[in-house]
């Protein structure tokens, strides 16, 4: 095991920070407020100024105010949608891999289902069932096949690890099951799942700002796929490219910081795999 997270990982450690800060302080950074109460307080389509750096949208909200705030709401989704996915990815694959057999079977074919439909158009198809989609129908669609791929790595890692000596030592000193899992399996499982969580955070904003793009995400104003949205009407005229490039470039700064610091953990944490993509 490399004892030390190399340069790039710390990039990207520092990368998600500066993210972590900025969706919990954001808010309160933010130099006005965002939301039907914004609207028109300030002239449509300003450009950037020392009033307001980003200049406003199309309503008169301050651009760089919404930024601040969509910070606030990718972070909150994505914690919400990585622990989720964790908890149900992690104790179903644990399950499958200890009691194998029927159990296994069923959890591992629900598994491949899943995993034969296209991600995106199953979070799409289940978000467009209604006309207005809030964050927790979002949150569900996103859970619903977010959880697939902890399931497959916990089960994995179950089934070479339920024949450890120490596992087997635990069961002949008539170690229940939940003891044993909880006590010697889990604790083995935390590198890989981490590793895979660290690069979910970043995809989990990548779908969101998607699925906003296209008009299926949380019911907002102050998302960065809406600001996407909006944005792209005005990028080809001149002086407004700045309206989807702020908000491309925060989504591209999250994501490249995940998969720095993901790179990292999984050399840290794994050798053997250094170098493969």
């Amino acid at each position: 095991m490399n004892p030390r997270l190399s340069p790039a990982a710390w990039a990207g450690a520092v990368m998600l920070g500066v993210f972590v800060f900025l969706g919990l302080f954001g808010p309160l950074l933010a130099p006005y407020p965002v939301g039907v109460a914004a609207v028109d307080q300030a002239p449509q389509f300003m450009p950037p100024s020392a009033d307001h750096w980003l200049g406003t949208d199309e309503n008169g909200v301050d651009a760089l105010s919404q930024l601040l705030h969509g910070a606030r709401s990718a972070l909150t989704l994505s914690i919400i949608v990585v622990s989720s996915c964790v908890v149900i990815g992690v104790t179903l694959g644990m399950i499958a891999g200890y009691f194998r057999g029927v159990v296994d079977e069923i959890v591992m074919r629900v598994v491949d289902i899943l995993m034969a439909f296209p991600g995106i158009l199953l979070n799409i198809a289940i978000v467009a069932t209604v006309a207005r989609p809030g964050l927790g129908l979002v949150i569900a669609a996103l859970v619903a096949n977010g959880w697939v791929g902890y399931a497959r790595v916990a089960r994995g890692q179950v089934l070479s690890l339920r024949e450890r000596d120490y596992v087997q030592a635990a069961r002949a000193i008539g170690a229940s099951d939940e003891r044993i899992m909880t006590r010697h399996v889990l604790p083995n499982l935390l590198a890989p799942i981490v590793v895979q969580m660290t690069f979910a955070f970043g995809g989990v904003i990548l779908i969101e700002a998607s699925l906003s793009f296209l008009g299926l995400g949380p019911q907002t104003d102050h998302t960065w796929g809406a600001m996407l949205d909006q944005g792209r009407n005005l990028m080809f005229k001149p002086g407004y490219g700045h309206y989807i490039l702020a908000p491309g470039l925060a989504i591209a700064w999250v994501v490249l910081g995940a998969n720095l610091l993901g790179d990292g953990l999984r050399d840290r944490f794994d050798p053997r795999q250094r170098g493969r993509g």
